[in-house]
């Protein structure tokens, strides 16, 4: 009798820190990001994979960030794309700073945030 009570507040225990405990976020991931040099400047191509699952969970947006940590550009995901997984979004005339050899990307979840993870982009000049 004494072992079975003490199996079950061991099993009860453990739930309430399972529950307790934050929910893993679902963020963005960035699949694939390109940059091309165009005559206004530069145009990223930024693909990205998220569970989007309506108007209050989705990626509503990526940005440009230079090797400083400045943002370059912002590119804002105006709704969710549940039926497009992954999807691809662009941003053209981009302007960056003369001698650019690099850049970040990093996404943003309405709910969840920005990513942590960011992606690099090396600028091939023609």
């Amino acid at each position: 009798m004494m072992r079975n009570t003490l199996a079950l507040c061991i099993k009860t225990f453990t739930l309430c820190i399972v529950l307790a405990s934050p929910a893993l976020a679902d963020l963005p991931q960035i699949v694939s990001a390109t940059a091309q040099q165009q005559s206004d400047g530069w145009r990223f191509d930024v693909t990205l994979r998220h569970p989007d699952s309506g108007w209050d969970h989705y990626a509503d947006g990526w940005e440009i960030l230079l090797p400083d940590g400045s943002s370059a550009g912002l590119r804002v995901l105006a709704h969710p794309h549940e039926a497009e997984q992954p999807f691809t979004r662009s941003l053209g005339g981009v302007t960056l700073p003369e001698g650019t050899q690099f850049v970040r990307i990093r996404a943003r979840c309405i709910r969840d945030g920005w990513t942590d993870d960011s992606v690099v982009v090396e600028l091939a000049r023609p």
